[in-house]
C-alpha cells in the first residue's frame, strides 16, 4: 500500500472511532455503487449521514474540506440518492466532511456537519 493510500485509510479509521465516540451508529464503510463511493454512512437519531473523510499530512494546500469539489459532491449525492433507494431508507438525509490532519507530533480533526446538500 503507498502511503497516501495508509494516510487515507489512518483517518477513516480515526473518523469512524471519533463518529462512534459521539454516539453515532457506523452503517457501513467505503460503501460503492459503480464508481461512486461514500467513506462512512451513519445513523444519528433520525438522520442518515453520508460522510466524506479528508486526510492530509499538512494544511500547506489548504484544509482537507477544501478538497470536497462540486463532482466529489455530485458522486457522493449520486451515491447517497442510490443508498436510500436501495436500502429503501425513510430518514432525513445529511452529508458531513470529517476533515483530519496527521502531522508528526499532532493529530487535528474537523466534524463538519452538513456541509452540503443536495440542491447545492
Amino acid at each position: 500500500m503507498i502511503h497516501k493510500q495508509i494516510i487515507g485509510k489512518k483517518g477513516e479509521q480515526l473518523a469512524v472511532d471519533y463518529l462512534i465516540s459521539n454516539n453515532y451508529k457506523i452503517c457501513h464503510k467505503n460503501w460503492r455503487k459503480g464508481k461512486d463511493e461514500i467513506d462512512i454512512i451513519a445513523l444519528e437519531d433520525d438522520f442518515i449521514i453520508f460522510v466524506e473523510v479528508k486526510t492530509r499530512t499538512s494544511d500547506f494546500f489548504g484544509q482537507p474540506e477544501s478538497f470536497v469539489n462540486q463532482r466529489k459532491q455530485e458522486n457522493m449525492i449520486r451515491a447517497a440518492n442510490a443508498y436510500v433507494e436501495e436500502k429503501d431508507i425513510d430518514k432525513e438525509v445529511r452529508f458531513d466532511i470529517i476533515s483530519i490532519i496527521l502531522s508528526n507530533n499532532k493529530t487535528s480533526l474537523k466534524h463538519i456537519k452538513d456541509a452540503f446538500n443536495a440542491l447545492s
